[in-house]
């Protein structure tokens, strides 16, 4: 098994890709943290994960704020034991043209985007520094970590600037052995994906059809969306890999949109 025994705390784990992410892990050996704003839902997974065998616990938290982000990893060390794997995957999207965006709903997407994961790398770094087993900080960008597209001003410029944070990570973390990732999904078809559908063809004035083949899904490949599966081995090479190799390094997931 490719992570036995090791302890991934995962934000937005109760549904979507870090849901995916968590029983990939799991059935890796890994014990599984699902840290959630919905505590009903985290511990359902928690609970769905175990009954398949594997050691998992749900704590609730709110990624802005530091002393919740604080005690649920606290938690997690107190029940496991430590922390060797952060997936940063918290996320919400609102779209809006840029002249139309309320200032609110920018800071909105910037805090749980970007002080979400500056709040659990700095929280979860300090028990992986002082394990000395070393770790692996993965965030979960986008192609739009890349790439540019309407209406998605906040979730652009935070999905650029989390590059940059785990390349600055990468860095600080290689004298301790841990490992900084982004993985850069395309679209995927999760309950975040299905609110942007209406909203687009609202706002674009076209049709759910027409969001779906000529903006979402117009510069893949093969007009597929990318799975949660995609995504979540993905994760589970940066988790497992065994050097510095890969550090500060981004993957984008994405069906061929936006090719490097």
């Amino acid at each position: 098994m490719l992570l036995q025994d090791k302890v991934a705390f995962i934000t937005g784990s109760a549904s979507g890709i870090g849901r995916e992410i968590a029983f990939t892990f799991a059935r890796e050996g890994a014990k599984i943290v699902i840290a959630d704003l919905n505590q009903e839902a985290a511990n359902a997974t928690a609970a769905e994960l175990a009954a398949t065998g594997a050691q998992a616990m749900g704590v609730t938290v709110d990624v802005t704020q530091e002393d919740q982000v604080n005690q649920a990893v606290q938690q997690a060390v107190d029940r496991f034991g430590g922390v060797d794997i952060l997936i940063s995957n918290a996320g919400v999207q609102i779209v809006h043209p840029v002249e139309e965006f309320e200032f609110a709903d920018w800071k909105k997407m910037l805090a749980i985007h970007l002080d979400g994961a500056f709040l659990t790398t700095k929280a979860c770094l300090k028990h992986m520094y002082a394990a000395g087993k070393g770790g692996s900080v993965i965030y979960m960008g986008s192609v739009h970590s890349k790439e540019a597209s309407l209406l998605k001003a906040p979730y652009v410029t935070a999905k650029h600037g989390l590059i940059g944070l785990a390349k600055v990570v990468a860095k600080e973390g290689a004298q301790h052995r841990v490992r900084a990732n982004v993985i850069c999904p395309g679209f995927v078809r999760t309950p975040l994906v299905e609110k942007q559908i209406p909203e687009q063809a609202k706002t674009l004035g076209i049709s759910e059809a027409e969001v779906i083949k000529n903006v979402m899904l117009k510069e893949t490949v093969d007009g597929e969306f990318t799975t949660t599966a995609d995504v979540a081995q993905v994760a589970l090479m940066f988790a497992s890999f065994p050097t510095n190799a890969l550090t500060g390094q981004s993957l984008v997931v994405s069906h061929g949109w936006f090719m490097q």
